[in-house]
């Protein structure tokens, strides 16, 4: 009977124990779970945090900008009135930094609102380069890219010029807006206000029987790259203000083919452009000077022109403005534009415009008004 009793005492002692280890390693393993639980939500959190920031890092370093105007011509001609309203542009800029020494930058164009088979517009990739910081005052960019000439070929926002009209002499002589791919080099001569670009690109190609600058921009569409152009400029900006700056460009070949009539060609361009206490000066001079029988036969081998423009702001956003262009594509005709007129800048990003234009009979005696709005941002 006692030998019962102790097996019986035995029996549950062994399994009172048993249930007690089982329940201390239960409690054991809940407390491991939540330990385990707790340091993966830790994880998750770094890891969404890090996504978080490497996402809003991007984004920090990528803008997104652009402009546009609308014009109304209304002008008198010859053959009889024009009137015409039309969004004459409409941009949209992208960029991105990919870090403190190496950005990208494009800008596509949308052009007269439509484009394709039979309209009057066209979709155009204008810049895509990637640049990169060589030195603090020297930088390297390869791509696509806008010559350095002129004063509106690099800045030609809307709110940053008079006239509902970009000026013709740029637009005929120069040609603006006019961009090659291709190498550049620009960089600060010292703190001498001095700074250089140099640039080694995709050249024109002029047809030899109208020699015509600005139909010679091939606008790197499948461009011929038979004969590349080398462009030079220095620019003063060492006084708050002034700019003053010259460019030449060299092509061996204007029309990319041989014994065609057109050879090489130099375009030297200089301009000043001076803003201080609301008024405001430009003036620019651009000549071509082209070789072969096909421009010299016909008085197109020298092709210049130039323009002087004034303008006065009365408040920060109402300032009025006379300019006068006179320009030659040919020995023949010499054209004269004189243009004044008035911008109101509501918001320092957008402007309303309006203008008088009078051409004389070599420009197509065109004269009437103009009306515009622009932006930027």
């Amino acid at each position: 009977m006692m030998i019962k009793k102790i097996l019986i005492v035995s029996i549950l002692s062994l399994y009172a124990a048993t249930l007690t280890v089982s329940a201390e390693t239960t409690d054991e393993r809940i407390e491991r779970m939540e330990k385990e639980l707790k340091e993966l939500k830790q994880q998750v959190n770094a890891t969404a945090d890090a996504v978080e920031a490497k996402g809003s890092s991007a984004m920090d370093r990528t803008t997104v900008g652009g402009y546009g105007e609308l014009h109304y011509n209304n002008l008198d001609t010859p053959s009889g009135d024009k009137k015409s309203i039309d969004f004459h542009r409409f941009v949209l800029f992208f960029g991105h930094e990919f870090n403190d020494d190496i950005r990208f930058f494009s800008e596509l164009e949308l052009e007269h609102s439509l484009s394709g088979d039979g309209k009057p517009g066209e979709v155009e990739l204008e810049q895509a380069y990637i640049e990169f910081d060589i030195t603090d005052s020297t930088q390297a960019k390869g791509g696509l890219f806008l010559i350095p000439v002129g004063i509106i070929n690099e800045t030609h926002e809307p709110p940053t010029f008079y006239g509902v009209e970009r000026n013709p002499v740029e637009k005929n002589i120069i040609p603006a807006t006019w961009w090659e791919a291709g190498a550049a080099l620009g960089g600060q001569i010292g703190a001498t206000g001095l700074s250089y670009d140099v640039a080694i690109t995709s050249g024109l190609e002029v047809d030899p029987a109208s020699v015509k600058i600005r139909s010679g921009r091939q606008k790197v569409a499948k461009a011929k790259a038979d004969n590349l152009a080398y462009t030079g400029r220095i620019k003063y900006t060492g006084i708050p203000g002034l700019e003053i700056a010259g460019t030449v460009q060299y092509q061996d070949d204007i029309s990319q083919a041989d014994n065609d009539g057109l050879d090489e060609a130099i375009l030297y361009s200089t301009h000043v452009a001076l803003e201080k206490a609301g008024f405001g000066l430009r003036a620019l001079y651009a000549a071509w000077d082209i070789s072969g029988v096909a421009a010299e036969s016909t008085g197109k081998d020298k092709q210049d022109g130039y323009y002087v423009e004034a303008g006065y702001k009365f408040t920060p956003k109402v300032g009025i403005f006379a300019r006068h262009n006179a320009w030659s594509n040919d020995s023949v005709k010499d054209k004269e534009q004189t243009d004044v007129g008035i911008n109101w800048w509501p918001h320092k990003d957008v402007v309303i415009k309006a203008d008088y234009q009078s051409q004389n009979a070599d420009a197509g005696d065109a004269d009437g008004f103009n009306l515009g709005i622009g932006y930027q941002f």
